[in-house]
């Protein structure tokens, strides 16, 4: 543990340091978002954050592979070559469209190319579990599986990344939970606690912790398509290696529910999958383009029921959290069933209440105080 804690904070103070360089880089190369109709912040702000992440990434890696256990996960598999040849691939297409805007099916190409490296490398997912048994996936199955893993991935990530530090939270905190689950899976499995899966989601949260400050609102930099398309491989990566572990070990151990085990990354990425597809379904009806840009998603929802930009993000990480984490808890705490559901109850209640204002009372009197204050405002001319 001593040695994945090490590996964060490297992670998190190198893109912490290097951030400051990059905004400076980002603003020399005119890598900058300009204020559209869709956007929510109000002056144009550089992009191109996501350099900083991947630098810090490779410092985490580099620090980790000269820690006397964690080297060891370098020399068992070539994940690390595809890792960092399909991160440098997408940080490259991230950096064109940061700067001259490229279009949907030239990033898509980029993804699936970035997917086709990883899978060149033995990441691949070989196996999911089904009630009562385990399906092995031959090629046919498992490289386009897994294709379709990163590249929704990937575009999960970039669709909420609409909001002043809300991909850089949402994707901390679902590393931190597939970091919680991989370890207890190598502690309960008695299997070397030094695991590919626990520390790529160990790096991710350090890069997203330190670039958070950063991007937190009143946001100084954004993460752009470099850093959305990025942290999204990183996680689609650290579900995939999963498939790695012995699978009849993992249905017999830290598992309450082994049909559960293909939901847990499915869960911990709850509400960034939700809003792709309630996006690509509301686009297609209308007829439009599923990579189309509007202001439906949650994040924006969330500001025009009254929530401020910090407080919509908040509302977010703590939804994510609830549905991380309690699946992790679900899956591997022993506790009666009954209480673990009352417990989920309860905090959904209780985030219920957060995210709509005008449930709580101190919101309601608020509200009603600024009523009579809306009379006077000056009529909009027609």
């Amino acid at each position: 543990m001593r040695e994945y804690i090490l590996t964060f904070l490297t992670g998190a103070i190198a893109t912490y340091l290097l951030v400051p360089l990059v905004l400076k880089f980002a603003i020399w190369f005119k890598a900058m978002t300009p204020v559209r109709d869709r956007d929510v912040h109000a002056i144009p702000t550089p992009r191109m954050g996501g350099l900083a992440m991947f630098l810090g990434m490779l410092a985490a890696l580099l620090m980790a592979s000269r820690l006397p256990h964690l080297h060891k996960v370098f020399t068992e598999s070539p994940t690390w070559v595809g890792l960092l040849s399909a991160g440098g691939l997408l940080v490259v297409v991230g950096i064109a469209d940061d700067r001259w805007e490229i279009d949907a099916l030239t990033k898509m190409a980029g993804q699936v190319a970035a997917a086709g490296l990883l899978i060149m490398n033995g990441v691949q997912i070989s196996w999911i579990p089904l009630p009562g048994a385990t399906f092995v996936l031959p090629p046919s199955y498992g490289v386009p599986l897994t294709i379709i893993v990163v590249v929704a991935t990937i575009n999960a990530v970039n669709f909420i990344d609409g909001l002043d530090g809300l991909a850089a939270g949402i994707v901390g905190v679902s590393a931190l939970a597939f970091f919680l689950y991989s370890f207890l899976v190598t502690v309960v499995v008695h299997l070397d606690h030094q695991s590919a899966p626990a520390l790529i989601a160990a790096v991710l949260a350090g890069m997203c912790t330190g670039f958070l400050p950063h991007n937190f609102s009143p946001a100084r930099i954004f993460m752009g398509d470099t850093g959305s398309m990025l942290i999204g491989l990183l996680l689609a990566t650290s579900m995939i290696t999963v498939s790695g572990f012995d699978p009849v070990a993992l249905r017999g151990s830290i598992n309450r529910f082994p049909t559960l085990l293909p939901l847990i990354p499915i869960a911990i990425l709850v509400v960034p999958y939700a809003d792709m597809l309630m996006a690509v379904v509301r686009r297609s009806y209308d007829g439009r383009s599923p990579f189309a840009p509007d202001k439906k998603h949650l994040h924006h929802r969330l500001l025009d029921l009254g929530h401020s930009h910090r407080g919509a993000a908040l509302v977010m990480y703590l939804w994510t959290a609830l549905f991380s984490f309690g699946v992790v808890a679900l899956s591997a705490v022993k506790s009666p069933l009954i209480v673990l559901s009352v417990a989920s109850l309860v905090a959904i209640a209780a985030l219920v209440v957060m995210a709509f204002p005008q449930l709580r009372p101190h919101g309601r009197r608020r509200r009603g105080a600024a009523e009579p204050r809306s009379d006077h405002r000056p009529r909009q001319p027609a």
